[in-house]
């Protein structure tokens, strides 16, 4: 009977405490999304009057409503998972009811026995019945053990009623909880309604004045294509230093062999003249194919073991990499998209990030700054990692030079005014493939 108690108290624990740490982790990222959501509107009441600025108004409205319809996702799941609370906690009435049922049946069979043999006759008769003095002694204990049971399934009996009377009651705050949520849940359905129109009227504003829009758009891809023209030059010129490196190496490895070949020779006292193979040369940096990780394909450009490990550090941090500034919002995400309504694409080989002017960039990894270039009135910092690139880009002025080693969080320069005057930077992350990374999966998430 003991072990019943114990099984229901265990049960009901469990679940309880499952419940607690889902619901938990539902609200805590519901909040992180709300937060981001309040900063969205923040940015966007800084730029709501202001026409000039109805491309970057368009990219924080599309972030919003992104936030907002996630917002409505975990609502929808913390329904769904209040509704399985809800049908389990109705599983664990129905099964209590029947333990109840069936302990208020032994207990009544019991008290029935009991009330059978009450006098004090049929006590003393059952005693006295006894073979021997050893099964008189047992039936005593037997006596004994029966009025354990019977405290036993009334101590059950009143446990089991507690626990049923406190799982009723989750029950009901079970279902208030579900109602608060479905009204959050319909509260937040009206605001995106309200995001979606308020996309719509700066989706106008665009078309009002999409020749204004279309020269922004052509700047931005001029810009664009000048920086991947530095990458790629910043490429092909370590990828030549790397062969350079190389057959050096290779050449001053074959004089030392050479060298040694001769003295071993001077040594064995051999002077037939036999003929020498000349050394293969050593192109593993170049190829890629010695040292790091096992399994692993280099590059050539980690033709250095420092080069290598600064590929292998940026690789094994990936979705941990700091972020370039210490605040600021994405208001422009990777790839390619067009404006709802209009004909109008944009692509962004990095991301966007606004935030204010004259904030500090920094570096995200340690590495090489290969390139600085002047972009109109902005400058743009280039750093080699191994065989990653990123690139920094709208810059009010930079704080280092070509060939200068930077470690992560180094600064790089201060954040200039856009086209329409605010604060923003690009980040752009490229390969030794010449293929553009999504920056966002590199850095960790913001919370």
């Amino acid at each position: 009977m003991k072990k019943i108690i114990c099984i229901i108290l265990l049960a009901v624990g469990c679940l309880v405490q499952s419940e607690a740490q889902n619901k938990e982790e539902l609200q805590k990222r519901q909040q992180e999304i709300q937060k981001e959501i309040d900063a969205l509107n923040k940015e966007l009441s800084k730029i709501g009057g202001d026409k000039k600025k109805s491309l970057q108004q368009l990219a924080l409205i599309q972030q919003k409503l992104k936030a907002r319809e996630s917002l409505i996702n975990g609502i929808n799941r913390e329904i769904r998972q209040i509704e399985d609370v809800i049908y389990n906690n109705e599983i664990e009435i129905y099964r209590m009811r029947k333990e109840l049922d069936t302990l208020r049946q032994q207990y009544a069979k019991s008290i029935e026995f009991a009330y059978r043999n009450r006098s004090s006759y049929a006590y003393l008769n059952f005693l006295f019945s006894a073979s021997s003095f050893n099964d008189a002694v047992k039936r005593v204990e037997y006596l004994k053990s029966y009025r354990r049971l019977r405290e036993t399934q009334v101590e059950a009996i009143e446990k089991t009623q507690e626990l049923l009377k406190e799982r009723i009651g989750q029950l009901s705050q079970n279902k208030q909880v579900k109602t608060q949520t479905l009204t959050e849940q319909s509260k937040q359905l009206k605001v995106l309604e309200e995001d979606k129109r308020e996309q719509s009227k700066v989706v106008k504003q665009i078309k009002d004045q999409e020749k204004d829009i279309v020269a922004q758009i052509k700047r931005r891809e001029q810009q664009r294509v000048e920086i991947r023209r530095a990458i790629d030059a910043a490429i092909r010129r370590e990828i030549a230093e790397a062969e350079r490196r190389a057959k050096q190496k290779a050449a001053e490895d074959a004089k030392k062999a050479a060298a040694a070949n001769n003295t071993n020779t001077a040594y064995s006292g051999n002077t037939s003249g036999g003929t020498t193979t000349a050394p293969r040369l050593n192109n593993e940096p170049v190829t890629g194919m010695g040292g790091g990780s096992a399994g692993r394909v280099y590059s050539p450009l980690e033709s250095t073991e420092e080069t290598k490990n600064q590929s292998i550090q940026f690789e094994n941090n990936r979705g941990r990499l700091p972020w370039p500034l210490d605040q600021g919002l994405v208001t422009i995400p990777f790839g390619k998209y067009v404006i709802p309504e209009t004909k109008l694409v944009q692509e962004n080989p990095g991301i966007t990030i606004t935030t204010k002017i004259g904030s500090s960039v920094k570096a995200i990894a340690d590495g090489e700054v290969v390139a600085v270039m002047n972009l109109d009135e902005y400058q743009a910092v280039i750093i080699k990692h191994g065989k990653y690139f990123t690139t920094y880009n709208k810059l009010a002025s930079a704080n280092v030079s070509r060939g200068q080693n930077v470690k992560a969080g180094a600064i790089l320069g201060k954040v200039a005014a856009n086209f329409e005057g605010d604060g923003e930077i690009d980040l752009i992350i490229m390969n030794d493939k010449k293929n553009y990374l999504d920056p966002e999966s590199w850095l960790r998430p913001r919370r």
